[in-house]
């Protein structure tokens, strides 16, 4: 199966494991808002000097706005998530105990979290099958001509389709890393591609 041919490659080529060392959900969905538009050598060193001052819902419910901004301006659109992260820790402790939920469809309640958020918090706070897609998922899985989609929404729903169940929770992490450093949105380094051969989008190149 082509999808397993994939994620079997880059498994081979990138080690996995950001959140490994990381046991605490909250931390995961915090990181995953401050992620939005935003890459990733800018939301880890933002989320670790956040949390520095405020490290759970109780505490971020409590702080300013204005406060938040600070500490994240250098993340897109801080502003808009400053009042996202007040809020949602607002929501944990009033509709969840304190608790970031399990399911995707309280995830999908709280401010600021979308499909792609509440599949990441799943995958990675909770360890659950979900496949988060974002514009590398989306964008290489359409290249390698494993979907042929034209939204992220309806790329999750093709990929779980074709791609193995116990599979899923490598998806996000791969396929990103991937787009990341070679297939990337302009430009991708076709030469050094482990998945080359199975590449439709490398035949479209060639021609």
């Amino acid at each position: 199966m082509l999808a397993s041919e994939v994620i079997s490659r880059l498994r081979e080529r990138y080690t996995l494991g950001f959140f490994e060392l990381i046991n605490d959900p909250f931390y995961v969905l915090i990181s995953t808002v401050l992620s939005q538009r935003t890459r990733d050598d800018v939301t880890i060193p933002t989320t670790e000097k956040l949390f520095q001052v405020y490290d759970s819902p109780k505490t971020m419910s409590e702080a300013d706005p204005g406060d938040i901004e600070k500490l994240i301006k250098d993340v897109g659109f801080y502003r808009v998530k400053s009042q996202r992260i007040v809020e949602i820790s607002r929501i944990l402790l009033e509709e969840y105990g304190g608790k970031v939920p399990d399911n995707i469809d309280d995830l999908l309640k709280l401010p600021g979290v979308g499909r792609k958020t509440a599949n990441c918090v799943l995958t990675y706070a909770f360890r659950k099958d979900a496949i988060a897609v974002d514009t590398h998922v989306h964008r290489i899985s359409n290249r390698l001509g494993l979907v042929t989609t034209k939204t992220p929404e309806e790329t999750e729903v093709e990929l779980e389709l074709v791609v193995p169940r116990e599979l899923w929770q490598f998806v996000n992490e791969l396929l990103v890393r991937f787009g990341q450093d070679v297939c990337r949105p302009v430009s991708p380094k076709c030469d050094v591609c482990v998945l080359e051969d199975l590449c439709s989008f490398r035949v479209i190149c060639v021609d």
